[in-house]
């Protein structure tokens, strides 16, 4: 009788570690399924931050454009009343200007999103050449 109680006590507790077992298999596969929900729903979070990091720094490069646009103008306004000597000077370095400023706005136009780091990268080079040509328009101004 002993070895009877000892063998259902055997088979008892192996019935009851299959069952927790399958239990716990259960619960790491519904576990595994909630993890990549989540990672998904993270994801998908930072690329809706990316873009719209794109976006917004696509509307300030343009009000920058825009800006740089006026200023140019309002020199060539200001060149057309100089002397025949420096006006040549003055018009040529203009029409440099004009140039990396729509060089800036067709870089900006093109850029096509292409991941985080792609566009982190874009971002750093193209604020540096903002800076750049920022810089050249204010110094032509205040040489004029």
């Amino acid at each position: 009788m002993k070895s009877f109680k000892l063998l259902a006590l055997i088979v008892i507790s192996g019935f009851i570690t299959v069952m927790f077992s399958c239990d716990s298999a259960k619960q790491k596969v519904t576990n595994a399924e909630e993890n990549v929900v989540e990672a998904e729903q993270d994801l998908q979070e930072a690329e809706d931050d990316y873009l719209a990091d794109v976006e917004k720094h696509r509307m300030m490069y343009s009000e920058r454009i825009t800006a740089n646009e006026q200023s140019i103008a309002e020199f060539n306004a200001r060149v057309a009343k100089e002397k025949k000597e420096v006006k040549a000077d003055y018009q040529n370095k203009i029409k440099e200007l004009e140039l990396k400023n729509s060089d800036m706005k067709k870089k900006m136009d093109e850029y096509k999103a292409d991941g985080k780091d792609g566009w982190e990268k874009f971002k750093t080079e193209f604020d540096k050449d903002m800076d750049n040509l920022g810089n050249a328009i204010t110094e032509f101004g205040n040489k004029k």
